[in-house]
């Protein structure tokens, strides 16, 4: 399972007094602990915490490269110069761009980066006609994301699609439609791009969210998900996908999995 780590968004009241501030420390100090709980990627988004966001996102991508080495998910979903000043901060090879979606205007930006950089991207099952709200329109925009894609040399193991997950409480049966298009999504290329979804979007506002995270999480691997915007740190998610993974035959099983699982990344991350 490839892990992005969700924590430093200027969301969180944390990163975005981090980045108003300029205090490094609290930037470096997420990702290092997400690294260690075992983030892949750490994805990396300015939000409202900047009224410069372009000079923001170099600034905190370089706090978080002084320290580590663990490539970076560039999250921008608005102005392509933001994006752009983000991944040209990133070392080439060892950057997710996220995302784009199945525009051609926002694809023809989006892809040239990624060729050029040898970035990893993000490809939402969208268009201009907006959020997707069944099966037929997600497997449709992933299939043009993927054709296009490969026009420009970024081959499938480089492509991440994401069927946009909505919020439960505000429409329960989506969730049904985002498994149902994973299981699509496998007929569209041979070799398999990797499958994404965005979990906190689909708890937002609801009073368990951790309970709906992580029994969502477990769900979608049945499917085919194999990467996933999370909090690392979440001791209980982190728990449950380990423990899918050995289910679905991922991983081996033995009664001190998920001990091995730990001791595992904490090698990785040194």
């Amino acid at each position: 399972m490839i892990i992005i780590g969700e924590r430093i968004n200027g969301m969180f009241l944390d990163v975005r007094k981090a980045v108003q501030t300029q205090d490094k420390k609290i930037i470096q100090d997420l990702a290092l602990e997400q690294t260690k709980c075992g983030a892949n990627y750490l994805d990396v988004n300015v939000g409202p915490s900047s009224d410069d966001p372009k000079s923001a996102i170099v600034w905190m991508i370089e706090a978080i490269r002084e320290v580590c080495d663990t490539p970076i998910s560039v999250d921008v979903y608005t102005k392509f110069e933001i994006m752009e000043a983000g991944v040209k901060s990133c070392a080439k090879g060892k950057v997710l761009i996220n995302s784009t979606n199945a525009n051609p205007v926002k694809m023809e930006k989006l892809f040239p980066l990624a060729a050029e950089w040898d970035a990893c991207i993000i490809g939402l099952t969208m268009d201009k006609r907006g959020v997707p709200a069944d099966v037929d329109y997600r497997v449709e925009t992933a299939a043009t994301v993927l054709a296009t894609a490969m026009e420009y040399g970024i081959s499938t193991d480089r492509i991440f699609i994401d069927p946009i997950i909505n919020p439960v409480n505000a429409s329960q049966e989506q969730f049904l439609n985002v498994m149902e298009a994973l299981d699509q999504f496998k007929l569209l290329a041979d070799p398999a791009p990797h499958y994404v979804v965005g979990l906190s979007n689909l708890s937002a506002g609801v009073t368990n969210r951790p309970l709906v995270n992580r029994t969502a999480i477990t769900m979608l691997m049945a499917h085919g998900l194999d990467a996933a915007i999370i909090d690392p740190m979440d001791k209980e998610i982190m728990d449950a996908l380990i423990t899918a993974e050995v289910l679905l035959n991922k991983t081996i099983f033995n009664n001190s999995y998920l001990e091995a699982y730990r001791k595992s990344l904490e090698l990785r991350a040194k």
